[in-house]
């Protein structure tokens, strides 16, 4: 994102207005903004409030004068590096020179002003207010991304670990059932433990199936095989394929669909998927007994997909991050009931592939959540007439 560049400031200090309007004239420009005081009193004050890049100052002012400016502003934090030129109508002696420089002048300019030489003397000061301007802008770009890998830096490793202890569980299950019907167990024992292994088997193909979706989305090598489809069938769908994690969590499940048809241009199966994963989230979260709540609507050539539920509610400060790959919130590792954290960035790939939206809503700890979906609605083919 490219960030808009700061006007520059520079001052003019005199006692004389019309000797301020002839300096303005002279080094006005765009992108500089010009800051005038009749005093030095004026000028502390304006130099307080903004970031200077060039003062001119008048040597000879009544009450203080420009060389005692000058000094305050070498004890000011924010004006102490503030490059100053005097503009004196007087003989710049050594003495006064002495004085000047020892005050922190980088120069002197002798009244009546050469144009052209103070443009040019001014012109450097500016741009080397722009190049730190730039300097600065690029540190806290740098800054930014900085935390952002240190950021994926942590979700990896948590990632890691919860791949770790995903795969463990039911490779040890398949491990232990293997080694025990090797040994002469009844047939019913034989029969349970073929289909714990089955049960096992199935969550590993599942956990395989999501990293390689994200690893295909993420790389863009997942096409999508769009249709005109039923949005109501797609939700079914959705629903049949989540119905035991919302049994298991003995949970009131609502739907609230509308009865007219709407209509998308999208690949079904995606889109179910979307929709599930947002349900077997909402599951996975609200404990046993809560409300989850699947509706949608045609709104504005769009239709909204809401799934919302009772559950544990996402803290304000993640919920920037929630759909980030490996992104699961900490305290919510031990309800997970298993999974790798990365179904919502998932989602949010899939959404983005039908010219989608996703957003979530949620009061804070415990207050549930709502995850809203928009896809665009299939636009309506004329029909010929004889």
């Amino acid at each position: 994102m490219m960030i808009a560049e700061k006007p520059i400031n520079f001052l003019l200090v005199d006692d004389l207005e019309e000797n301020l309007l002839a300096l303005e004239a002279l080094l006005q420009h765009e992108g500089l903004v010009c800051l005038k005081a009749r005093s030095g009193e004026e000028a502390l004050e304006l130099l307080l409030a903004h970031d200077i890049a060039l003062a001119l100052l008048d040597v000879q002012m009544p009450g203080m004068d420009g060389f005692e400016l000058a000094e305050f502003m070498r004890g000011n934090a924010r004006a102490r590096h503030t490059p100053i030129i005097f503009v004196t109508a007087g003989a710049a002696d050594s003495q006064r020179r002495f004085r000047g420089y020892e005050a922190g002048a980088v120069d002197f300019i002798q009244k009546p002003v050469e144009a052209d030489i103070l443009r040019s003397k001014a012109k450097v000061f500016f741009e080397l207010h722009r190049q730190r301007q730039q300097i600065e802008r690029q540190r806290d770009e740098l800054e930014v991304a900085a935390q952002a890998l240190k950021r994926a830096d942590r979700h990896k490793d948590s990632f890691l670990a919860v791949l770790a202890h995903e795969l463990r569980n039911p490779v040890a299950a398949l491990s232990g059932g293997l080694h025990l019907l090797g040994k002469d167990v009844p047939p019913e024992r034989a029969k349970d433990i073929r289909s714990r292994m089955d049960r096992m088997l199935t969550h590993l193909s599942h956990l395989v199936d999501d990293l390689l979706d994200v690893s295909r989305v993420s790389q863009g090598k997942i096409s999508l095989k769009k249709q005109r489809i039923a949005l109501s069938e797609t939700l079914q769908s959705a629903i049949d394929a989540s119905q035991h994690n919302l049994d298991a969590g003995n949970h009131r499940f609502i739907v609230d669909i509308p009865s007219e048809a709407i209509w998308l241009d999208a690949d079904q199966t995606r889109v179910a998927q979307i929709v599930s994963n947002l349900l077997n989230n909402a599951a996975k979260y609200t404990p046993s007994g809560g409300v989850l709540t699947l509706s949608a609507r045609a709104s504005d050539g769009f239709a909204e997909i809401r799934v919302a539920d009772t559950g544990v509610g996402i803290a304000p400060e993640m919920q920037p991050w929630i759909f980030e790959i490996f992104a699961q919130v900490e305290d919510h590792l031990a309800k997970a009931q298993g999974g790798l954290g990365i179904g919502l960035a998932l989602v949010k790939q899939l959404v983005a592939l039908h010219d989608g939206t996703i957003q979530v809503e949620s009061a804070g700890k415990d207050m549930g959540s709502t995850f809203s979906v928009r896809i665009p609605i299939a636009v309506e083919t004329p029909t010929n007439c004889d």
